[in-house]
C-alpha cells in the first residue's frame, strides 16, 4: 500500500474537524474523519479522493486480518474510482470521493456478492442493487463487501467464508449480527460509512456492540424494487456511521420512491420539528422483551441523562403477543425465500440457516393471518403512544457482547429463552411495526463495554429523529469513542 495517507499535514486534519491528530504517529488521521468531513475536505481540495482511499485501504490491511470485517476488498476498483473523482471538474455528488462499504447481502455489479454463503462464493452480480447504484451516483467509492452470517441469519457474524468478525473493543467478543462486518469496519476506521440491512435488529445490535450510530428508516424509504414480496416491511436497508450527520447524508442520497416498490410510494413525510421541550416515553423492554439486568441498569442511567434535555415518562405500547407474532412472520418469510435451498442443498447450509427455514415449514395460512392481526393491534398501540410522546426510547440490545465461540444466546440472566432469536425482541418489536429508529451509543466509562439506545419516531419522521439525535450527540455526549489501538 502507498504511504501518501500518512503525509497529510496536521493543518489539513485540523481543518477537517479531526480532534485526535498526533503529528508523531504514523496512523493516518484521515481514517478518523467522518464521511461528512471527508466529503467537505475533498470538495474544497484539501484532500484528494486517492489520498482518502489509500488511507482506508492501509487501515484495512493493518487491522482486518484480526477483525475480519470484510469478505471482499476491491482495492483496484476503489483506486480507479478515486482517480475518476479526482479528475472530475466538479463534485460528482454529496459523497464525492468518500469510501463506503456494502454488506455482502446486497448486490454489487461486477463485484463478488456471496450473501455470506459458500454456495455463492463465486457469484458476481451483473448490476447493482438500487441502494448501491444511488451511493455510486452520489460519488461514493465502494471499498468492499462486509461480513455477514449466511443469508444474514445468525447471532455471530461468521460463516464458512469468513469470520468471526471480532469486536474492536475486545477481539474475543462478537460484533453482533448480521451487519457486524459493517459495524466493525466503521468503528475501526476502515470506512467512515457502511451500508447494512435490518430484519430484526441487524444494524442496531452491531451498532450497540461497536459504539457507533445506525439508522433503520421507515420501510420503503430506501426502495427495494427486486424484493419478491413487495409489501414485506420487516427487512430494510440501513446505514452505520460514527455520527448522526453521516447517517442523514447517506439516507438523503439513497431515499426516494421506485415504481417497482409499492412501499416506497406510500411513505408520508412528516418533518415538522417538535414543539418545545421534547416528550420522550422510555421503556427497558416493551413490557415483554427479555433484557439483562446489567443492560437495564445502563439504560436507566442513560434515561437519567436524557432528562436533562427532555421530559421523560416511563411508558410503552401494548406489545402483548409481539414475540410470537414476529417469530411466525419471520419464519414464514424465510421458509418462502429459502425453502428450495433446504430441499436441494441442505448439507451445504449452516445449522443456523437450516433451523431458520424449518421454523416456517409447519405454519398454516391461519397461523400467518392471525399473526398479521396481532401485528395490526401492536401497530395501533404504537400510534396511540405517539399521540402523547414525541419519541420512544428503548435499549438497542438486550445483552452485552459475548464470546465469539458462543454461537447463540440461549439464556439471559440464567433464564432460558424459548428460541435463539428471542434475545432480539427488544429490537424486532420495532421491526414488526415498521417505525423508523435511530441508535446512538450511550455515554460510558472507559472500562465499560459499548451500549446503545434506540430512538423511535412515527413513520416518515426521519428528519425529526436526526434533529433530536444531534441534540443528544452534541449536548449529552452520546457519541462514538475510538476503540483502543
Amino acid at each position: 500500500m502507498g504511504k501518501k495517507a500518512s503525509l497529510v499535514p496536521a493543518a489539513v486534519a485540523f481543518r477537517c474537524g479531526f480532534g485526535h491528530f498526533d503529528p508523531m504517529t504514523s496512523e493516518p488521521p484521515i481514517c478518523d474523519l467522518t464521511a461528512t468531513a471527508l466529503a467537505r475536505a475533498i470538495a474544497r481540495g484539501e484532500l484528494s479522493s486517492q489520498d482518502v482511499v489509500e488511507a482506508h485501504l492501509e487501515r484495512i490491511a493493518d487491522q482486518d486480518a484480526q477483525l475480519a470485517a470484510f469478505i471482499t476488498v476491491d482495492a483496484d476498483g476503489a483506486r480507479r474510482a478515486a482517480q475518476i473523482c479526482d479528475a472530475a471538474s466538479t463534485p460528482i455528488g454529496p459523497l464525492h470521493g468518500v469510501p463506503v462499504a456494502i454488506k455482502d447481502l446486497t448486490d454489487t455489479g461486477g463485484l463478488a456478492t456471496t450473501y455470506g454463503s459458500a454456495l455463492f462464493r463465486d457469484h458476481v452480480p451483473a448490476e447493482d442493487d438500487v441502494v448501491v447504484a444511488r451511493l455510486r451516483r452520489a460519488g461514493a467509492i465502494i471499498l468492499g463487501k462486509t461480513n455477514t452470517p449466511e443469508f444474514g441469519f445468525g447471532a455471530v457474524c461468521a460463516n464458512r467464508l469468513c469470520g468471526p468478525t471480532r469486536n474492536p473493543f475486545d477481539p474475543a467478543l462478537t460484533s453482533g449480527g448480521s451487519s457486524g462486518g459493517s459495524a466493525v469496519a466503521v468503528a475501526a476506521g476502515m470506512v467512515p460509512l457502511a451500508h447494512g440491512t435490518d430484519f430484526g435488529g441487524s444494524v442496531r445490535t452491531p451498532a450497540s456492540f461497536c459504539d457507533i450510530a445506525s439508522i433503520r428508516p421507515t420501510p420503503g424509504r430506501i426502495p427495494s424494487p427486486r424484493r419478491p414480496l413487495g409489501w414485506d416491511m420487516l427487512a430494510t436497508h440501513g446505514f452505520l456511521a460514527r455520527s448522526v450527520d453521516d447517517l442523514a447524508l447517506a439516507l438523503s442520497v439513497c431515499a426516494g420512491s421506485d415504481a417497482l416498490d409499492p412501499l416506497s410510494a406510500a411513505i408520508l413525510n412528516d418533518d415538522r420539528p417538535s414543539a418545545g421541550r421534547p416528550r420522550i416515553a422510555v421503556t427497558p423492554d416493551f413490557g415483554v422483551a427479555p433484557v439483562a439486568r446489567d443492560v437495564r441498569t445502563r439504560f436507566a442511567s442513560a434515561c437519567e441523562t436524557l432528562a436533562r434535555i427532555a421530559d421523560v415518562m416511563p411508558s410503552s405500547p401494548d406489545c402483548g403477543g409481539a414475540i410470537e407474532t414476529f417469530r411466525t412472520l419471520r419464519a414464514a418469510h424465510i421458509a418462502n425465500s429459502y425453502g428450495e435451498l433446504l430441499r436441494t442443498r441442505r448439507t451445504e447450509l449452516t445449522p443456523t440457516v437450516v433451523w431458520n427455514i424449518e421454523a416456517g415449514a409447519r405454519l398454516s395460512a391461519e397461523d400467518y393471518l392471525s399473526a398479521e392481526r396481532r401485528r395490526t393491534g401492536i401497530y395501533r398501540s404504537f400510534c396511540e403512544l405517539f399521540a402523547r410522546a414525541d419519541f420512544l426510547i428503548a435499549p438497542a440490545a438486550s445483552v452485552f457482547p459475548w464470546q465469539n465461540e458462543i454461537s447463540d444466546v440461549t439464556a439471559i440472566d440464567g433464564t432460558a429463552l424459548e428460541t435463539p432469536i428471542d434475545y432480539l425482541a427488544v429490537t424486532f418489536i420495532v421491526s414488526l411495526v415498521g417505525f423508523p429508529v435511530l441508535t446512538l451509543p450511550a455515554r460510558r466509562e472507559a472500562s465499560e463495554l459499548p451500549f446503545g439506545i434506540q430512538i423511535i419516531a412515527p413513520p416518515g419522521c426521519e428528519s425529526r429523529l436526526f434533529a433530536f439525535g444531534r441534540a443528544i450527540e452534541n449536548e449529552l455526549g452520546f457519541s462514538h469513542r475510538r476503540p483502543p489501538a
